[in-house]
């Protein structure tokens, strides 16, 4: 039986993503160290269905922590632990991006390497390109993050490719493009926009709304990070939901799913936000056979159904 490790376990893809492996029958280790970036709470109960599933869940920081025996014995690493979100990675608040992205990885990458995990699959992030073209960008095309979170991001690549090439690691980076869904975290767009939506409270726009994403279903996600596990020989995969939106389309489908009215308020465009990001999926789905399946109005109106779900489950833990 294959033997799995996922870090970020409590988090909103890495919940997901534990419980697809527990289904498939894979034996399932996830560790996280619940910072207070949100509520710790609604991380343990994003992980509470995959532990009723035989999850075996440990407590412990990547930063900190000795490493060796969580990775001993394991088949795959999913590293999907990490300090999120591109607006607050500016100043200050950078000493956390470099400690809980750049050497959390560098501390696992070593741990890895010196027990001969066998595959190793990190989750990036499309900021690495920065602001992409109206075309599709190519795993190939440069990278000009334009905010801290992405730099970071890139650099975690280039550090796993000094492992793949020094010391023989099997690992692949995955970008991610704009993932929503059940279990979202409470500051992102979507889990933000749906709760004020209904609620009839405003929503802020940063910019004229026209900005364009390839936004990604959680479960097409987890799809594809299981996928890079088994197969695909290329160093990275971009990995979207194949149909790009503007902000005020996705807006419009949360209206539909809601059956409320936004009332929308523009502010200044934030900084470190790419106005353009689309994927060319080429690659993945040769590699991978990876096919999005989610249409952004369905992933949507899901969503939507769920969120009543997730907030109490919240209530029964706080």
């Amino acid at each position: 039986m294959t033997r799995c490790l996922v870090t970020g376990a409590a988090g909103f893809i890495g919940s997901h993503l534990c419980e697809a492996l527990l289904r498939a029958g894979r034996s399932t280790v996830g560790v996280d160290c619940y910072t207070d970036y949100y509520d710790p709470a609604r991380k343990r109960t994003n992980v509470e269905t995959a532990v009723g599933m035989g999850l075996h869940l440990v407590d412990a920081d990547l930063t900190a922590d000795r490493l060796d025996a969580l990775v001993a014995g394991v088949d795959v690493v999913y590293h999907l632990a990490g300090q999120p979100g591109v607006r607050p990675s500016w100043g200050a608040a950078f000493e956390l991006y470099a400690s809980r992205n750049l050497l959390a990885t560098q501390r696992l990458l070593e741990a890895c390497a010196a027990a001969s995990v066998g595959r190793f699959v990190f989750a990036s992030s499309s900021s690495v390109y920065g602001h992409a073209a109206e075309c599709r960008v190519g795993e190939d095309a440069p990278r000009r993050p334009v905010s801290p979170y992405g730099l970071t991001k890139a650099a975690c690549e280039d550090l796993i490719d000094v492992y793949r090439r020094v010391n023989g690691l099997s690992a692949v980076s995955l970008r991610y493009f704009t993932v929503y869904g059940p279990r979202q975290r409470p500051e992102m767009a979507f889990a933000s926009f749906i709760e004020r939506i209904a609620a009839g409270r405003p929503i802020t726009v940063y910019g004229d709304g026209g900005q364009t994403r390839d936004f990604t279903y959680v479960s097409d996600v987890v799809a594809a990070t299981i996928a890079a596990a088994e197969r695909g020989g290329r160093y990275c995969y971009n990995v979207s939901g194949g149909a790009n939106a503007s902000l005020l389309e996705a807006i419009a489908a949360i209206e539909h799913a809601t059956g409320c009215c936004a009332v929308v308020e523009f502010a200044p465009v934030a900084r470190g936000d790419a106005r353009h990001t689309r994927a060319d999926l080429t690659a993945a789905g040769r590699d991978l056979r990876y096919q999005p399946s989610v249409p952004l109005d369905l992933g949507v109106a899901r969503q939507v159904a769920a969120a009543p779900d997730d907030r109490a489950a919240l209530r029964r833990v706080a």
